[in-house]
């Protein structure tokens, strides 16, 4: 959550009553994710079951020290392994559209062409299979 309040709240303006959802409330609401650098936390993320049998991907965050250096990329890539394990087919995600090149990279295409605002900043729905 501190990483998630650093870059969300704090970098991006998002406002603490949309960033924080019933799925926080427990561990069992949805599987979390947590990335560290030699014990220290350094990203996040979450995933939840969608509909037609794909996971969706959430709050991804990466700590500003340590973007560029393929965090996000682990990060994903143990989200899709949590979801695979899960019985999940796919993933869908919601990426902010400055993103949107990253989740590309790592074989995401967007589901619509449609750009929408999710807490006041752009985004655009991307999917992969895998099965």
């Amino acid at each position: 959550m501190a990483i998630r309040r650093e870059v969300f709240v704090g970098e991006q303006g998002v406002s603490p009553d949309e960033e924080w959802d019933h799925y926080d409330e427990s561990p069992q609401s949805c599987t979390h994710i947590l990335l560290l650098d030699e014990g220290i936390p350094v990203g996040t993320g979450r995933l939840k079951p969608f509909g037609d049998g794909n996971a969706k991907l959430q709050r991804i965050a990466v700590l500003a020290s340590c973007r560029g250096k393929g965090a996000g990329s682990h990060i994903v890539r143990a989200m899709e392994e949590a979801a695979r394990k899960a019985g999940f087919k796919g993933s869908i995600l919601d990426a902010q559209c400055q993103a949107e090149p990253f989740y590309a990279k790592l074989g995401y295409e967007p589901v619509s062409p449609d750009i929408f605002l999710d807490a006041g900043i752009p985004h655009i729905r991307m999917g992969r299979s895998w099965a």
